[in-house]
């Protein structure tokens, strides 16, 4: 293995945590995964997103600092390799989609002033799936307060992201999860196994599945 800090990313229902799970058990590695379920502001911005965009993105990125911020302060020597299912600067991109400007000026200075405190990831996985296979995965998982999420919405989210990753030289496997099964199909799981046992030169590193 040639890194020690793995983050996956990718739009909303894209196989994120999933894939984490399966990764960290694979490597026996530590895994650090979103504590969402705990920001009390998430159902209440699906329902009203203009009253209530500021404060959640404010906890996220307090909690998500936190998280991060505690994994380099507690060194595992049984443990080299770390998995998140998020990136730092997911908190930067969601605020840009769903702040009016001025707030979103205010956040971002917030956010430079934390972000530098913070280790990097070695290789980040981006999850890219079309906004319908988005639909069908947030359904069956089934979390009552995603159910109404416009298409437009995951649209929006999944430009920011590929418009950060192109814009910055970020080391990046760019999967192509349109048909991605991690959890029952071995082989796609496998595909991400093989590709991390390379060594990537910095940029971006496209793979498709089986």
């Amino acid at each position: 293995m040639h890194y020690n800090f793995i983050t996956i990313e990718g739009n909303i229902g894209a196989g994120k945590t999933t894939l984490a799970h399966l990764l960290s058990k694979h490597y026996n590695a530590r895994l650090v995964l979103e504590e969402f379920a705990d920001n009390p502001f998430l159902p209440k911005f699906y329902e009203n997103p203009g009253q209530y965009a500021f404060p959640l993105e404010l906890f996220f990125m307090a909690e998500r600092f936190k998280q991060l911020k505690d994994l380099i302060q507690q060194k595992d020597l049984f443990q080299n390799l770390t998995i998140s299912d998020y990136l730092f600067t997911k908190c930067l991109l969601f605020a840009k989609v769903n702040l009016p400007e001025d707030e979103f000026r205010l956040y971002q200075r917030l956010f430079e002033i934390i972000h530098q405190q913070l280790i990097q990831p070695d290789i980040l996985i981006y999850l890219h799936a079309p906004v319908q296979r988005l639909q069908k995965n947030i359904k069956k998982r089934n979390r009552l307060y995603e159910q109404k999420i416009p298409d437009s919405y995951l649209f929006s989210i999944q430009e920011t992201y590929t418009h950060y990753i192109r814009q910055h030289n970020i080391k990046t496997i760019f999967v192509d999860a349109a048909n991605a099964d991690f959890f029952g199909n071995e082989k796609h799981l496998q595909t991400i196994i093989n590709a991390l046992d390379k060594e990537y030169p910095d940029g971006q590193h496209y793979l498709t599945l089986p």
